[in-house]
């Protein structure tokens, strides 16, 4: 991933709308920004999703889930990570790494825990 994504503005609709009990206008400027959304995060078939409000707020609900989730679950990985690589646990280190792996969807949270498992390729 050569950019990293901005997720202020998909954050920002989401505190308005969801949070904020404002409707959601389906305007091009929101259709554009769920989309690259949808993308960053890896779902599926987000045009049909905005065919109708409803499913333009599946959509935006289940972006922010997923940004929100996998950012907790990447956080918590390092964290942990960092505590067995300091005690000399790369084994320990790495699994974690692959574990967050086999669940994760977001790509730019796959790719830093793909980084941080290549890191340790040299490691004991």
């Amino acid at each position: 991933m050569d950019e990293r994504p901005d997720w202020e503005p998909v954050r920002a609709l989401e505190r308005r709308v969801l949070r904020g009990g404002a409707r959601l206008e389906l305007t091009d400027d929101v259709r554009a920004l769920l989309l690259r959304t949808a993308e960053e995060v890896a779902i599926r078939d987000a045009d049909a999703a905005l065919s109708t409000e409803a499913g333009a707020l599946a959509l935006l609900r289940e972006a922010v889930r997923r940004i929100s989730d996998g950012s907790n679950r990447l956080t918590e990985a390092l964290h942990w990570m960092y505590r067995h690589q300091d005690a000399g646990n790369y084994d320990g280190a790495r699994k974690l790494m692959r574990d967050l792996l086999t669940v994760e969807v977001v790509p730019l949270y796959r790719e830093i825990a793909q980084d941080q498992l290549d890191d340790m390729a040299d490691k004991p």
